[in-house]
C-alpha cells in the first residue's frame, strides 16, 4: 500500500485572500510564556532558569480561517436552509464515514476558467470507465493547485455549476472534493456572468445546492497528478472536530494499492 498525500499546507508566506498570522514562539520564549500563565491561572510559581537550557517547549499561534488550507465545509456553511428541514449539521456532527472511502477523479484540466456543468463530468465519466458508487468521494482535477500561494490561486481555475453537483449527488456521492480554491468559479467569473444575464442561478451554485441535498466539499486539495489512476484508492479526508464550524482542516491522503 501506499500513501499519496494530497493536502495543501497552511503557510503564512503564502498569498491569501484572508488574513492569517503564524507566531513562532521559540522554547526559550515558551519557558516564559508557560510559567507566567501557570503564575497567572494556578497560583503556581516557578522560575524558568530552573528549566533545563532555561526552555521549555516550541509553541506554534495561529490565526487563521478554517477555510485556509486544504478543509471541509460542512453543510452548515452553505446557509441555513437544508432539504430535510432540519438544522443544517456542523462540521463536528458529521459522519465519519463519508470520510475514507473509495474516490474517482475526474480531470477537468482543459475546461479554463468558469464552471462546467454535468454533461462535462459525464464524458469524463465515460472517458475512465468509471461508474461512481454510494459514498464514493468524487474530486475534481483542475490543475490550480500549481498556483497554490499565489494570487492567480483565486482567479483561474474551474469550478462545477449546480447541474454538476446534481449530477455526483444523484450517485449517492457525499464529499465532492477540488483542488481549486473553491468548488465554485472564481469570485470574478460569478460576478461577470451574473452581470452579462441577470440569472441568479450563477451565484455560487455548487455551493448552495448544498441548501438542498446534504453533502461536504473538500476545497484546496493538492497532488492529485501524483494519483497513479483515475480510481481504485481510498481517500482519508477526516476533518478536524472544531464544534459548532462550517468546516475544518483535514489532512487529505490517498490510500492506492500497488
Amino acid at each position: 500500500m501506499r500513501l499519496i498525500d494530497l493536502s495543501s499546507p497552511i503557510d503564512a508566506d503564502f498569498w491569501e485572500a484572508e488574513p492569517m498570522e503564524h507566531k513562532v514562539m521559540t522554547p526559550a520564549e515558551a519557558a516564559v510564556y508557560m510559567t507566567d500563565g501557570m503564575r497567572e491561572q494556578f497560583g503556581v510559581d516557578l522560575d524558568p532558569a530552573v528549566l533545563p537550557d532555561g526552555e521549555f517547549l516550541n509553541q506554534d499561534i495561529l490565526t487563521v480561517s478554517t477555510h485556509i488550507g486544504t478543509h471541509v465545509d460542512a453543510p452548515s456553511h452553505y446557509g441555513t436552509r437544508t432539504g430535510h428541514g432540519g438544522p443544517p449539521r456542523t462540521i463536528d456532527e458529521m459522519p465519519l464515514d463519508w470520510f475514507q472511502r473509495p474516490a474517482f477523479v475526474l480531470d477537468v484540466r482543459g475546461a479554463g476558467t468558469g464552471a462546467v456543468g454535468a454533461d462535462v463530468l459525464a464524458e469524463e465519466l465515460a472517458r475512465i470507465g468509471y461508474r461512481p458508487q454510494p459514498l464514493d468521494i468524487a474530486l475534481i482535477h483542475t490543475g490550480a493547485s500549481a498556483w497554490v500561494g499565489t494570487q492567480r490561486y483565486f482567479t483561474e481555475f474551474t469550478g462545477l455549476d449546480g447541474s454538476a453537483v446534481d449530477f455526483l449527488l444523484d450517485f449517492g456521492v457525499k464529499v465532492i472534493g477540488t483542488d481549486a480554491f473553491s468548488l465554485d468559479a472564481p469570485f470574478s467569473d460569478i460576478i461577470r456572468r451574473y452581470r452579462e444575464t441577470g440569472d441568479r442561478s450563477v451565484l455560487w451554485p455548487a455551493h448552495f445546492a448544498g441548501r438542498e441535498r446534504e453533502y461536504c466539499q473538500i476545497e484546496r486539495l493538492g497532488g492529485l497528478d501524483a494519483l497513479p489512476r483515475p480510481s481504485g484508492f481510498t481517500l482519508t479526508c477526516f476533518p478536524v472536530k472544531i464544534a459548532r464550524a462550517g468546516a475544518g482542516w483535514t489532512r487529505a491522503v490517498a490510500t492506492v494499492e500497488d
